[in-house]
Parts: structure tokens; sequence; C-alpha cells
């Protein structure tokens, strides 16, 4: 099995949570289409943005049973699950899949007991065409608020290219010795993965949660730089701050965010379509979907071609905006964070950034502003990330920079 393991690449998103007034903030929004206050509804609880297809895969994973390990935000008392061959050449047969409540971190063994196998319209086994994605039906299952879970798939036959989101910042586990996808210990599971293969969402019904936060970013929403298995995140650490309010005020946090990724240009590899084209797939179809924090553009200034003019930036955060207000969702723009000492760092970079700042404080067309800029530089040289933030790279902070993030929010404005 090719195991592409996380790169520590370039990206920009999040931190303190400033709403505006007046000109500055955009109040005629649509009445939102997702899921009441208190109504029970699907929300959705851990996701990862497709990135791409794991490089030397011809003939898929036939044989491989793979239990992916992710972290649920929100619980419930039923769950479904999201499986994608996005990046797919081939028909796609998923022979078995099951989702169950994770017994201990580190491990792939799952509480005795939850094992749940998953079906797709009432079949155990689904195909799913090139390009797709399919959706389980629901399943009766206590998920627990903010606790592992155990998504397992059970591929039989070659199927091409496997669709996966390479920075997980998680161990997950495989085998290549047949169908163990119910099995409720891990010892069939006798390797390692540190991506996610093929899972792509999860959703809880019965979480009294109101509705999603969808993070749409690079790596730094992604979580590089932060504690593997640890879920040091800062949509991670958002998700925990808002355990301690009452289930009507509380929210699923799935994650769309894809290391390397920009705005406006793919990127190779696992890096993603550009934020523009995966809109529709990583946010829009996203469940029970409120609120949208966005925090891109950095690897779009930094990576090579570099791009120094704002208003290409600016144009793409206007098209975001749009769509997701067409949509009935409220738009939250995060500023670019330091990066003032990242290998490719010069002044003309530098002026981007702050021209694009200005516009996601001041321009007047997101619904708020989470201003991450101010909450992780330096007071001493703003330019800078504040040394106890930062990851050692200077572009990515590490998990007390990512908790600084997740703090600036004002929960009562999501």
């Amino acid at each position: 099995m090719v195991i592409i393991k996380a790169r520590a690449v370039v990206l920009a998103v999040t931190a303190a949570l400033v709403f505006t007034t007046g000109a500055q903030a955009n109040t005629q929004l649509p009445a939102s289409p997702t899921v009441a206050v208190g109504s029970g509804g699907w929300v959705g609880t851990w996701g990862a943005a497709p990135a791409g297809p794991v490089s030397n895969t011809p003939n898929g994973y036939p044989n491989y049973s793979i239990r992916n390990v992710v972290h649920a935000s929100v619980g419930g008392s039923s769950a479904r699950v999201r499986l994608s061959n996005l990046f797919g050449t081939a028909p796609l047969v998923m022979g078995h899949a099951s989702v169950a409540v994770g017994a201990a971190t580190g491990t792939a063994d799952a509480v005795p007991g939850t094992v749940r196998e998953l079906t797709f319209g009432g079949s155990p086994s689904v195909t799913i065409p090139a390009g797709a994605e399919v959706q389980s039906d629901a399943v009766a299952l206590a998920v627990p608020d903010d606790t592992d879970l155990l998504v397992t798939t059970f591929t039989p036959l070659p199927s091409g290219p496997v669709t996966y989101h390479p920075a997980a910042s998680q161990t997950s586990f495989y085998t290549q010795n047949g169908d163990h996808s119910l099995d409720a210990t891990g010892a069939a599971y006798d390797q390692r993965t540190s991506v996610w293969h093929y899972v792509t969402e999860v959703d809880v019904r019965g979480s009294g949660a109101n509705g999603s936060v969808v993070t749409l970013g690079d790596s730094i929403t992604d979580g590089v730089g932060s504690t593997t298995g640890a879920n040091h995140r800062w949509p991670d650490y958002l998700a925990d701050r808002m355990k301690v309010l009452p289930k009507p005020l509380r929210h699923g946090v799935v994650n769309s965010g894809i290391s390397a990724n920009r705005l406006l240009l793919g990127g190779p590899g696992g890096a993603g379509r550009n934020a523009l084209a995966r809109f529709n797939d990583d946010v829009l179809t996203k469940t029970g979907v409120r609120t949208l924090i966005v925090l891109e553009g950095i690897n779009d200034i930094q990576q090579d071609p570099h791009q120094t003019d704002p208003d290409q930036i600016i144009g793409a955060y206007k098209q975001i905006i749009a769509r997701s207000h067409a949509a009935g969702i409220r738009v939250l723009g995060g500023t670019i964070t330091p990066f003032k000492g990242w290998r490719v760092y010069d002044e003309t970079l530098e002026a981007t950034r702050l021209a694009v700042n200005e516009f996601i404080r001041n321009g007047g067309l997101f619904d708020g502003v989470v201003d991450f800029d101010a909450a992780i530089r330096d007071p001493q040289d703003p330019l800078i990330m504040k040394a106890e933030y930062d990851s050692g790279d200077h572009l990515h902070p590490g998990d007390a920079g990512y908790r600084a993030m997740a703090e600036a929010v004002r929960l009562a404005r999501l």
C-alpha cells in the first residue's frame, strides 16, 4: 500500500472573530435552509476534503480493509457516512463498510457492541462511479461528543486510483488480508497510515445542535504543525469550546482544509482543486451548514507562481461570499496570518497579504471577521508570529497557536 505522509506545505486562515456593524456588516442574509434549533436533524460532525488520488495506485487497494480514525465534534443517536471516489478513474466496489466508536487513542479497537454495518439503499455493498460519492443509510449508534469514530472500508476488487486526504494529523490502520470491516478488535489491522482514504464526512442526528460550521482553508485549517492524534487543529479547539454551550447553541464542525490549497490555482498531487472549484463539494453540500469560516490566500501569495495582485484574491472572496449567501450561509472572513521568516518571504508578498487583510477587515462584504492575524502575531513585530505560537517554520502555528486562534472566535456570533 502506498502511504503518502503529510507534507508541511503552505496555507493560511483564521483567528479573532470580530463582528462588524453598520456599513461593514451584511445583515441581509437569506433564511437558512438548514436544520432548525433543537430539531434533532442531521448535522455534520466531522469532515475531510478529498484532495487527490494516492500516487501509484492504478489498481486501487483490492482486498484491503482500511480503518479510518476520525474525531466527532458533536454526538447523536444516529450516524451516517459519506465515501468518495472523486479522483477515481474507474468504478469502486465497496464490499463492506462500518462505523464504530473507538475504544482508545492510538488503537484500531472499537468499543464492544458499537460496530455497525453500513448499508447503501439497504445493500451492504455499493459501487461508486468514478468521480462520485455515496452516502450510507442511517444506523442507530450512540455517538458521544468529542470522541474518535472508526470508519472502516473493505474494497474487494481492483478499482483505479484511490481518493484520499493527505495531511490527516492522525494515525489510521489497515490490513491487506481481506474483510475485517466488522471486527470489534483491531488485531487484524497490522499496518498504519497517516492519511484518510475514501471517507469524507460523518453526520449525526439527535445532537440537538444548531447546524454545522464549515472551515474552508489550507494547511493551517488542516492542522499542519499540530500534534498528531491529539485533535489540536484550530477547528478542533473551536468544537471543544462549544461543548460548554447549551445544545441549541452548539454546532458541528466540518473541516474542509486542504494543505497547500489555493483560492485561484489547483495544486499538484494532494494540494486539491482550487477553492472555487471545490466549493460546491466541500462547503455547499455539507450537512446542515449555517456558517462558513474562510481562511485561504497565503498559498496564492507565497507559492510559485506568486499572486501579488490583491484584487485577484479579493475577487475569489467575493465569489465565495456570493455563493454562500445564495445558499443562506453566513460567511466569516479570516485574516491571513503572519509569515515573516518563511522561506520565500519578501516585502512584495507581505504587501499583498496586508492589502488582502485590509479588505477582509474593512471591505464590508463578510458577515464578520475572524482576525487570526491579530490573534497570533507578535505585538513587538506584527509581521511575525509570536514565538510561543510558532510550530517552528514561521508559517504554521503549533498547538498553542491553534488554541489561540480558536479562542479568538466569539461563539455567540456563530
